[in-house]
C-alpha cells in the first residue's frame, strides 16, 4: 500500500512540474514514447529515471541530444519520459521522435529544421513476420532432401 502511495506522489510531482509543458508521441518499431517537454532547465527523466543512466552510452548520448543540438536549445528545455516496447535502441528512436515532435510543437520555426533532419518522420521499419510453411525465419525456406 505504501509504494501504491509513493507512486501517486510521483504522478502528481509530474503534474506540477513547472506547469505548462508540449505533449508528443514518439514511436519507432514496436516502442511507443511519451514525451511532455517543460521549458526551464531541470533533468531529463525517462521511466523515472535519469536519461544518463537509461541510456549510458556516448553514442546513445549523442542520439537523443540530436534534435537540441541541431535547433540550438541545448538546456533550454527538460523532459519527462515513458517508454515501453521493444530494446533499447528501438526505444531511443522513439524517444527522439518524440523530442522532435515536441521541439515543434514548442516553437513551429524549428519544424523545417527537423524535417530535413528527418527526425519527424516515424521510421516504419519493423521485423517482418514469420510465414507458414518456412524454417524459423520470415524468409528462410526449409532445406530440400534431394540428392
Amino acid at each position: 500500500m505504501a509504494q501504491n502511495h509513493q507512486t501517486e506522489s510521483k504522478n502528481k510531482n509530474d503534474k506540477n512540474q513547472g506547469g505548462k509543458y508540449y505533449y508528443a508521441h514518439g514511436r519507432r518499431k514496436e516502442a511507443t514514447a511519451s514525451v511532455k517537454l517543460y521549458a526551464g532547465q531541470g533533468e531529463t527523466l525517462v521511466n523515472n529515471k535519469p536519461i544518463e543512466k537509461y541510456f549510458p552510452s556516448e553514442a546513445a548520448k549523442v542520439e537523443y541530444l540530436k534534435p537540441f543540438h541541431l535547433t540550438q536549445t541545448v538546456g533550454k528545455y527538460y523532459a519527462i519520459i515513458k517508454v515501453e516496447g521493444s530494446g533499447k535502441i528501438g526505444q531511443l528512436g522513439a524517444i527522439v521522435h518524440g523530442l522532435s515532435g515536441a521541439l515543434k510543437k514548442a516553437d513551429e520555426k524549428h519544424h523545417p529544421i527537423l524535417k530535413k533532419a528527418g527526425l519527424l518522420t516515424r521510421d516504419s521499419r519493423v521485423k517482418e513476420r514469420r510465414k507458414y510453411g518456412l524454417a524459423q525465419k520470415a524468409r528462410k525456406g526449409k532445406q530440400s532432401p534431394k540428392r
